[in-house]
């Protein structure tokens, strides 16, 4: 998805709050499990923290909503990562590159949950170092007939793409020639692994 700056992304989720659920628990499947802390910004919209509260509270997952400005660094190595929203809950538009900085440092995943209209005209969140980035794909005036009133997007670094919620669909070639579609990673689907799928959301 170019807008956000990665090489991988689909629009497989069911909205931004479940997008942004689904990268903590992508945030807590990178570290094996093993960082059972991760801190939200306070600036999310609510029901965007309520989705995140259910999930983490179903993994064994600990919340720290704060400002992301005063984050403890040195108690980094118990947070599997961090999640902001550009522009947040009040219309606040931040440059989160410093932030980025600093979490790539403490090996935290870093994602922002983006307006994808405004990546148009601000940094994207690749740019700004993160390693996620999720939201709501209604704000390019998809119809509700075209996969619900809020399709969500979800994209990652290149290195992450095998832990991806939801399908990767590639294009390719059929034996006549010609332009043909076909699902090119969906290993981590609740259909083929089951309960120990990366992500068991419902997706597109």
């Amino acid at each position: 998805m170019e807008l956000t700056g990665f090489p991988v992304a689909n629009a497989s989720l069911l909205d931004e709050a479940t997008g942004a659920a689904e990268a903590m628990q992508m945030s807590y499947n990178i570290h094996n499990g093993k960082r059972l802390k991760y801190f939200v910004s306070d600036s999310l919209f609510p029901q965007t923290i309520d989705v995140i509260k259910t999930k983490a509270h179903a993994i064994g997952m600990e919340l720290v909503i704060g400002k992301p400005a005063d984050f403890d660094y040195s108690k980094s190595d118990e947070f599997a990562g961090m999640i902001v929203q550009n522009p947040d809950n009040l219309g606040n538009l931040k440059d989160y590159t410093e932030t980025g900085k600093q979490l790539k440092e403490k090996k935290m995943v870093f994602t922002i949950v983006c307006d994808i209209l405004s990546l148009n005209l601000v940094k994207t969140p690749a740019e700004m170092g993160a390693d996620i980035a999720c939201g709501n794909a209604q704000r390019m005036g998809i119809p509700m007939a075209f996969g619900g009133p809020h399709p969500g997007f979800f994209a990652a670094v290149d290195k992450f793409k095998r832990k991806l919620p939801g399908r990767i669909i590639g294009v390719s070639k059929d034996r006549h020639g010609d332009k043909a579609f076909r699902m090119s990673l969906q290993t981590r689907e609740q259909h083929i692994r089951r309960d120990k799928a990366t992500s068991n959301i419902c997706t597109a």
